[in-house]
């Protein structure tokens, strides 16, 4: 049982740490080099302001752990298992523009774990 919970433990300082390195957007939406805009569509101001330390992504309303908007690296394995939304390039499980209820589903889980409502997304 320890072993498992050592495991766990492992698994979610590594996914922790790898989002807070990944970060939010690409490096042109962070130095200006495209007005401060990236490919992904956030600004400098948005993505230089995001922190990744907490377990919410506020920016985009889904745990950071489970933000692959946040950490590309997550992008492929949500690929793989076939929940990708290429028309808004995130997860189909993550996507708030096809399927606003899901919005309510991560707003649920948000106040189950902190007993009130999450603040809405800034770019959901």
């Amino acid at each position: 049982m320890s072993l498992r919970l050592s495991r766990f433990a492992v698994l979610i300082v590594t996914l922790t740490a790898a989002g807070m390195i990944a970060g939010c957007g690409d490096s042109a939406a962070t130095d200006g080099a495209h007005g401060g805009a990236g490919e992904n569509g956030h600004t400098e101001a948005a993505s230089t302001a995001h922190d990744h330390s907490g377990w919410w992504c506020g920016e985009h309303g889904v745990p950071e752990g489970a933000c692959a908007r946040c950490d590309a690296s997550l992008a492929s394995g949500f690929k793989e298992k076939g929940d990708w939304c290429a028309d808004h390039s995130r997860p189909k499980s993550q996507c708030f523009v096809c399927d606003p209820s899901l919005q309510d589903q991560f707003a649920d889980r948000y106040e189950a774990k902190f007993g009130k409502r999450p603040p809405k997304p800034t770019d959901p």
